[in-house]
């Protein structure tokens, strides 16, 4: 089974969830972050993807404290992105509980960065994040489109080690119309051995499935969570069937 991995994503402290990246779209859903992982760790969770939507639209790491509650107070493992831009937030991230760390911004940016932190760290703590719209690259929380087509992009990094990629296609995400699977096939077609990590769209435990049935490996998934589309005793229940 495809594994399961629940979003929490935070804006002033509090777990909310955008639609297409648009900030001024945001929802909060709780006030304690805290609290809603725990309630996934309690259904059988055992992996949470972390962002700091507030790092992710500034220049550095802002909600550390969030992830160090959560990490010190679960068990969790903790992927941990937004705002990751320096040696001083990595380091933070890790110090706070974080697990693996997701660069996006950086891999486009800074790819010297972003590469020696891939052989300092390690393919299994280092993750890709690849953000999509249209096929091409965007960065800073989304606000920003490149002209780096995602084919190309992913090359290069593949090249240099890379084995774990969250790709998110921007068009999809917070609108629970179902994810890009077109697009995640061809990346698995491109790269059999990838570690692809599908995100945005996820609507129904249908979607789950047929990202499973298409060979993905793994999804993030959070608004349809939040919105009761998908329950907790769903979530138990998967997880339960994964790990037989």
């Amino acid at each position: 089974m495809i594994e399961l991995i629940p979003a929490i994503d935070i804006i002033d402290g509090k777990c909310v969830r955008l639609s297409q990246g648009d900030y001024e779209s945001k929802k909060v859903y709780n006030e304690n972050p805290l609290e809603v992982a725990l309630e996934l760790e309690a259904h059988g969770i055992r992996r949470l993807h972390l962002v700091d939507l507030d790092g992710a639209a500034s220049h550095h790491i802002v909600n550390y404290r969030t992830l160090e509650q959560i990490a010190t107070r679960t068990s969790l493992v903790i992927d941990f992105g937004g705002g990751v831009k320096t040696d001083e937030d990595l380091h933070i991230a890790f110090e706070s509980g974080a697990s693996m760390v997701t660069g996006g911004s950086i891999a486009v940016k800074e790819p010297e960065t972003f590469c020696r932190w891939l052989k300092v760290y390690g393919a299994e703590r280092i993750i890709l994040g690849a953000d999509v719209k249209d096929h091409k690259i965007a960065v800073n929380g989304w606000k920003d489109e490149t002209q780096r087509d995602l084919t190309g992009f992913l090359q290069d990094y593949v090249a240099q080690g890379v084995n774990m990629v969250i790709c998110t296609d921007i068009s999809c995400d917070g609108m629970l119309q179902g994810p890009s699977l077109p697009l995640y096939k061809e990346i698995l077609e491109q790269h059999p051995n990838l570690y692809l990590i599908a995100s945005g769209g996820v609507g129904s435990l249908d979607d789950l499935y047929a990202l499973d049935e298409a060979g993905v490996p793994a999804v993030i998934f959070g608004k349809a969570l939040y919105e009761g589309r998908i329950s907790l005793a769903d979530l138990e229940r998967l997880a339960s069937s994964a790990g037989k």
